[in-house]
């Protein structure tokens, strides 16, 4: 696939309206890929993002034998291997950028009878491994990291046992990772979070036919258990959706509307803190897909302002932070994030990144060792670098509407990882952005 634009130019004064939607959940997406090639039968995708990070998972698993026919671009049907049915890749398994591919597969190639190697791009090599790889070893797997990074080395082999896990830290990929390779182990396993995290993989495992039980903040399922083949509907990405939503809070002169977008209540943390903030943003519920609710997302023209972002809501909105921080940027007074440091090792450190970013175009920024205070104000023109991060670079698309002279972001290419065709869309509901070759 060719890669899109290196940079774009962004220019100030959008008007942002009408209506508009957005890719398939990449989350989901990945999921429903996992789950029907490890699933008894065929199964049917649709919704798909057909975005750069989800194909690596494609990939992999034809790699590993699973056969994947592709209809539409949105639509796959997955002829599923069994639970034990995978056979071993002939090369390393190259999941580009994407830590959620790599993480959750872990989990699920623990338990197969082969060996495996899980690598990546320069952003994911750099990336922690160690929270996945040591749970696994307590289940009995043989997971290797390289100084707690990838490549992950996985020997086959292995027999896994059900264990209990408490985790420091809520992580829907590690809870994930567990619970795949708690399908292939022997008796019960649970994770116990402090506060909760997506809980895609859960809702999905239920459609599959495994039943999940939920306890407070502990879940578990029992093992080995054999998935049935399903149909998936993937709703818009609540990630994508949120950088419209602050282009319409911020340059917005009529109501935009964002069709068919997944809220399940673990995404949706970003919704909130923008109401605290002042934002007019109305939900619409239309359906639930596989257990995910899905609604239309109105938003009107906002004032905001800023706040102290309430610690209860950084779990639900992690992947959402720079389109918040662009919301910040111009909001009235400050906002101060703190409780948030798994900024830190995503695509790129985006408290640094941001934090650099806003500066460059005469924003106040203070990095904070996990989170930043931002002092809402005027935006100047300039360059910004978006370190190959997709959300950093959408995230100064839409703060350029509030500029006052034209802002370039380097370094775009990785957009295609969540959003492909993101630029047409910004476009399309009134924002100016052209791209650069």
């Amino acid at each position: 696939m060719t890669r899109a634009a290196a940079s774009w130019i962004a220019g100030p004064g959008g008007e942002v309206s009408g209506e508009a939607s957005v890719p398939g959940d990449k989350s989901i997406s990945h999921r429903a890929v996992m789950l029907a090639a490890i699933a008894d039968g065929t199964s049917e995708i649709r919704g798909f993002l057909d975005g750069e990070d989800c194909r690596a998972t494609v990939a992999a698993f034809e790699a590993m034998g699973v056969s994947i026919e592709r209809g539409a671009a949105d639509r796959l049907v997955v002829h599923g291997a069994g639970l034990r049915g995978l056979r071993a890749p002939d090369a390393a398994l190259d999941l580009g950028n994407s830590g959620t591919a790599m993480r959750l597969l872990a989990g699920i190639l623990c338990a197969q009878a082969f060996d495996s190697i899980l690598i990546g791009d320069a952003s994911l090599m750099r990336r922690p491994m160690e929270r996945v790889a040591a749970p696994l070893r307590r289940m009995g797997a043989d997971v290797r990291s390289n100084a707690g990074r990838p490549p992950l080395t996985i020997v086959g082999g292995r027999t896994l046992r059900g264990t209990a896990h408490l985790l420091d830290a809520a992580s829907a990929q590690v809870k994930s990772a567990i619970l795949l390779a708690g399908l292939h182990a022997g008796g019960r396993t649970s994770v116990t979070e402090p506060r909760p995290s997506r809980d895609h993989t859960e809702r999905m495992l239920g459609t599959f036919g495994v039943p999940v039980t939920r306890d407070g903040g502990t879940v578990s399922l029992r093992g080995p258990a054999a998935l049935a083949a399903a149909r998936i509907d993937v709703p818009g990405d609540f990630s994508s959706a949120a950088f419209l939503v602050v282009a319409a809070l911020i340059a917005g002169v009529a109501p935009l509307v964002i069709q068919g977008v997944g809220v399940n209540p673990t995404r949706t943390g970003l919704v909130e803190v923008l109401r605290l903030m002042g934002a007019d943003i109305r939900l619409h519920p239309t359906a639930d897909l596989g257990g995910e609710p899905v609604a239309d997302v109105e938003v009107r023209p906002s004032r905001l302002r800023g706040i102290a972002v309430p610690h209860q809501y950084v779990e639900s909105m992690i992947d959402e932070f720079p389109a918040l921080f662009a919301a910040a940027a111009v909001a009235e007074g400050e906002t101060s994030v703190t409780g948030a440091a798994e900024l830190r090792v995503k695509e790129s450190d985006r408290i640094a990144v941001m934090a650099n970013g806003l500066a460059a175009l005469g924003v106040r920024a203070e990095a904070l060792p996990d989170g930043i205070r931002i002092q809402g104000g005027p935006v100047t023109g300039g360059m910004v670098e978006s370190h190959g991060d997709h959300r950093v670079a959408m995230a100064f698309a839409v703060l350029a509407a509030r500029a006052f002279a034209p802002v370039v972001i380097r370094d775009v290419q990785y957009v295609a990882t969540s959003f492909p065709g993101f630029a047409a869309t910004a476009r399309g509901v009134g924002l100016a952005l052209a791209e650069e070759g």
